[in-house]
C-alpha cells in the first residue's frame, strides 16, 4: 500500500486486517468509533465478520470465544467501555488466549469527557481485571507507529498466548498523518491448542478451553504457570525510546502523544543550554525499568509528565530506586499539556534540583 494519510482510528483497523484478523466484536463510544465503523465495512471485503454486540461485556466475550479458535480476533473500545470488558479480559488471560484489545482513552472518571487522556494507565498496566495476570500493553506516539504495533500486538499475543492491549488516545484515535502500511507476512504458531472442532479418532486430543481450576493447588500451578510466561515478556518484550540521552544531565519521562509534546519541550530546553533528554516507554508493560534504573543512575533529577494526575510516575519512582529525584507535571479531565508548560517544568527542575 502507497503512503496515504489516514486517521489513526482507521489505520489501526486496516493494520488489524492486514494482519490477519479476520473477527471483530465491539460497541460504540467515543472517540474510537471510527474502528468499529472502518471495521464494519473492510471485514466483509476480505471474508471475515464483524459484530456490534449489545453491549461491551458481550463483545469481549464474542473475542473470548473466537480467540478460542485460534483465529486473529479484536476488539476496540474507550475508557468506561473498556472496564465493561475487564472481566472477560480476566477470563481470556486465564485461558491463555490470543486477542487484540484496543484502548482510545477519553477523560474520566465516569463517563468524564470525550477529550484525550492517559488516565487509564493503572487499569492497563495492572491488569485491570481480577486475579494474578499481567498483558502486554503498548503506547503508540504516532498513527504510522500505531499500525507498526498493532501488527507487533497480534504477533506477540499468538507467540504468548496471551490479551495483548495497545493503549491509545483520543489525539491518537483522531489525528491524521502519512501511513504506510508495512508489508507484512503472519509468522506460523502452533495452534494445537486451539478448539476447532472434535471427533473420534480425528488423530488428536480434544481441545478444552477453561479459565476455571476449582482445587486450590491446581490454580496455583497454573497462575505460577502464567507468571513464567509474563517473566518471558519482560525479559523479551520491553521497549524503549531514548532520546538526547547521552549527555543529559536531566531526563523527561512520557509515553504516547504527551512524549511528542514533551520532546519539543526537551529540544527547546536544550537550546537554553539545559542538558535535558526524553526517555520514552513504547511498552508500558513492560514498563522499561533497566533503562529508568541506569539513567537515574547518571542524571540529576526525572520529570514524568502525564495527561494525567500522576500514574506512571509511580513505576517511574519505582525503577529510579531513589538515585535521583522524580518531579511531576501533568493535565487532566481532557486537557493536553503545552510545550510550554512543559518547558517551564523543566527549567522547575533545574532550578530546584
Amino acid at each position: 500500500m502507497n503512503r496515504q494519510m489516514m486517521k489513526g482510528n482507521e489505520a489501526i483497523a486496516e493494520a488489524a486486517v492486514q494482519a490477519g484478523c479476520r473477527f471483530f466484536f465491539g460497541y460504540p463510544i467515543t472517540p474510537q468509533n471510527e474502528i468499529p465503523e472502518y471495521m464494519s465495512r473492510r471485514l466483509v471485503e476480505v471474508g471475515g465478520q464483524f459484530v456490534q454486540a449489545e453491549s461491551e461485556v458481550a463483545a469481549i466475550n464474542m473475542v473470548y470465544g473466537a480467540a478460542g479458535t485460534g483465529a486473529r480476533s479484536m476488539t476496540s473500545s474507550s475508557s468506561p467501555g473498556i472496564s465493561l470488558k475487564q472481566e472477560g479480559i480476566s477470563y481470556i488471560a486465564g485461558a491463555e488466549l490470543p486477542c487484540v484489545i484496543v484502548n482510545i482513552v477519553r477523560g474520566g472518571p465516569g463517563l468524564g469527557s470525550i477529550q484525550p487522556a492517559q488516565s487509564d494507565y493503572y487499569q492497563a498496566t495492572r491488569g485491570g481485571g481480577h486475579g494474578d495476570y499481567r498483558m502486554p500493553v503498548y503506547a503508540p506516539a504516532s498513527v504510522q507507529e500505531a499500525v507498526e504495533l498493532t501488527q507487533r500486538a497480534f504477533d506477540v499475543a499468538d507467540k504468548y498466548r496471551t490479551p495483548v492491549m495497545i493503549l491509545g488516545d483520543g489525539i491518537i484515535g483522531q489525528m491524521m498523518e502519512p501511513v504506510t502500511m508495512p508489508e507484512y507476512t503472519a509468522p506460523a504458531f502452533d495452534r494445537s491448542w486451539a478448539a476447532t472442532g472434535w471427533k473420534e479418532g480425528c488423530g488428536r486430543e480434544r481441545a478444552v478451553i477453561n479459565s476455571l481450576y476449582i482445587q486450590p493447588d491446581v490454580l496455583e500451578k497454573h497462575v505460577n504457570k502464567l507468571a513464567r510466561k509474563y517473566a518471558a515478556i519482560s525479559e523479551n518484550e520491553t521497549m524503549v525510546e531514548e532520546l538526547y540521552m547521552d549527555d543529559a544531565e536531566y531526563a523527561v519521562v512520557a509515553y504516547g502523544t504527551t512524549a511528542r509534546i514533551a520532546l519539543t519541550a526537551v529540544r527547546r530546553a536544550r537550546e537554553d543550554g539545559v542538558k535535558v533528554g526524553l526517555i520514552r516507554p513504547v511498552t508500558v508493560w513492560p514498563f522499561p525499568e533497566k533503562a529508568i534504573e541506569d539513567a537515574a543512575g547518571r542524571v540529576k533529577g526525572m520529570l514524568a509528565v502525564e495527561m494525567s494526575l500522576g500514574q506512571m510516575i509511580d513505576d517511574v519512582r519505582l525503577a529510579a530506586r531513589d538515585r535521583c529525584p522524580v518531579r511531576f507535571y501533568g493535565r487532566t479531565g481532557g486537557i493536553v499539556p503545552g510545550v510550554r508548560e512543559i518547558h517551564a517544568a523543566i527549567h522547575a527542575m533545574k532550578e530546584e534540583l
